[in-house]
């Protein structure tokens, strides 16, 4: 019976991502002669077939009860489609994108988020993610920068067009701070300072805020755990994952880091906010974040 529904939710997801990128790629056509407001205004609409599709994922997810996510969110900021955010989160499996978009969906604008150069080349998807503007940047060793310094310029060079086009309407930028899956040979190789964390790297993050400092309302950090272990993309698919901790805590930005007239030096007022963040996200994951004292509980 698993096996059946994961297939078929699978194939649902395909059928709607094929009816998402038919009007998503004539709409990129046309965008090639637009200029200005027109472009701008194009560029919103092409932001909306990722509601759609986010949408029927999640209207999917509900109606084959794929799983259940218990949303937590702490603080006072109520959450807007009308402003810009940035959301960092622990990463544990292909499922988390999923995860987020659809618990996250008509709560704040659609989410984009760092992708691999590689998945440029996934049918349909890869080229659709580029149509709307999703940063794609490189996976580098440090032999590999040390010997073309000159990559690292490339993919900032990427990130900061993206975010020009993110500054025309309000847009949430997702960016795992880990760079990758965790797993627990990664950790032990990382040597990493956290015990359920990979240690975070700002290189995006900085570019991010230095580019829409001006603009972010607050930073959403999401962190996702599954008390019945982390499933596969597959497991979810299946009805494996049968409930889900969804906490997001609004933090607002350093001022020393909106303030950074560059990239390095927000990286730098970045660094111990970031440090204590993830320390106080290790914490959590020792026990269950989905019910933290004094958090609101809202319905998933």
């Amino acid at each position: 019976m698993n096996v059946l529904r994961g297939i078929f939710s699978i194939g649902l997801i395909i059928f709607n991502t094929l009816l998402a990128c038919v009007p998503l790629y004539l709409m990129g056509l046309v965008r090639v002669f637009l200029r200005g407001r027109a472009r701008q205004r194009m560029n919103r609409l092409m932001d909306g077939i990722i509601d759609y599709w986010v949408g029927c994922n999640r209207l999917l997810f509900r109606l084959l009860g794929i799983t259940r996510v218990d949303v937590t969110i702490e603080g006072e900021e109520e959450l807007a489609r009308d402003r810009w955010y940035l959301v960092v989160c622990n990463h544990q499996s292909w499922a988390d994108i999923l995860i987020l978009q659809t618990t996250l969906w008509g709560r704040i604008p659609p989410i984009k988020f760092f992708t691999k150069q590689q998945l440029i080349w996934i049918p349909l998807l890869g080229l659709a993610m580029w149509l709307l503007g999703f940063p794609y940047v490189r996976r580098m060793s440090r032999d590999q920068i040390a010997a073309n310094p000159g990559l690292v310029e490339l993919d900032r060079a990427a990130t900061l067009a993206a975010c020009e086009g993110f500054r025309d309407h309000p847009t949430t930028v997702l960016n795992f701070l880990e760079g990758t899956r965790f797993t627990p040979e990664k950790h032990a190789t990382q040597d990493a300072r956290f015990r359920h964390l990979l240690n975070p790297k700002l290189g995006g993050m900085s570019y991010v805020v230095n580019a829409l400092s001006d603009r972010l309302q607050s930073v959403l950090d999401v962190t996702i755990t599954y008390p019945g272990g982390t499933p596969t993309f597959w497991d979810l698919m299946q009805g494996r994952c049968r409930e889900v901790g969804f906490l997001v805590q609004c933090r607002p930005l350093p001022e020393s880091a909106r303030a950074a007239t560059d990239a390095e030096t927000a990286r730098n007022a970045l660094a111990p906010w970031v440090e204590d963040m993830w320390r106080e996200k290790d914490t959590r994951l020792d026990r269950d974040p989905a019910r933290p004292a004094g958090a609101r509980i809202v319905a998933s």
